[in-house]
């Protein structure tokens, strides 16, 4: 499985417009497109940051995909108040899911950067040290962790029922990232705690 991860910056005031078009327009027409599995909005209200996700059952998918949805993403960007948009894409190494996500639903995504012939090691330590330990907070909804094995990068996220059951879980999270990040042998570059506005990413069981 493999995802493609937009980045807007948009306009705080402009997020719910954002959303609407993700339910109504986006969702519905990447959906038709071959070997799309689902897709999935974070959005910060406070900054105006949003990510939006598709999901595709392979890297070829993904790939023939890019040129119909340059449209799709133009859209986005102009109803957000966006100047630009940056671009990812991902490998899908792990997806865990307690159960669906509720409305009012929040992620924290962990982002970190190594050496690239580490990827397995940092596969194998969310398995093992990262994922079981999750499981156990209260408000858990799913995790995964996706990479970019070129680039040596991987990003970890944490879903949770609601803000205040997000907030509650910031020391142990921190604890364990800082511990995980040792035992991959990379670095925490950044940690986002988001909205999940929109959650329709059908990724099968992966952990």
């Amino acid at each position: 499985m493999f995802v493609r991860a937009t980045e807007m910056q948009a306009d705080p005031a402009n997020l719910d417009v954002g959303v609407g078009l993700v339910r109504d327009e986006i969702f519905p027409a990447v959906s038709e497109m071959d070997g799309c599995v689902g897709m999935s909005l974070l959005v910060d209200r406070d900054s105006g940051r949003s990510i939006a996700a598709t999901a595709w059952e392979t890297e070829d998918a993904m790939r023939r995909s890019a040129e119909a949805v340059l449209p799709l993403r133009g859209r986005a960007e102009q109803r957000l108040g966006a100047a630009d948009s940056d671009v990812r894409h991902w490998e899908v190494a792990v997806m865990h899911r307690d159960h669906a996500t509720p409305e009012g639903a929040c992620a924290r995504l962990t982002w970190l950067s190594g050496d690239p012939s580490s990827a397995e090691r940092a596969i194998d330590t969310f398995k093992m040290a990262v994922l079981p330990r999750l499981q156990q907070m209260d408000g858990f909804c799913s995790a995964s962790l996706m990479i970019d094995r070129a680039a040596g990068r991987v990003v970890g996220t944490a879903a949770f029922d609601s803000r205040q059951t997000l907030e509650a879980s910031r020391d142990a999270a921190m604890q364990i990232r800082e511990q995980a990040a040792g035992e991959m042998g990379a670095r925490i570059t950044n940690v986002d705690e988001m909205e999940i506005a929109f959650a329709h990413l059908h990724v099968p069981e992966m952990a």
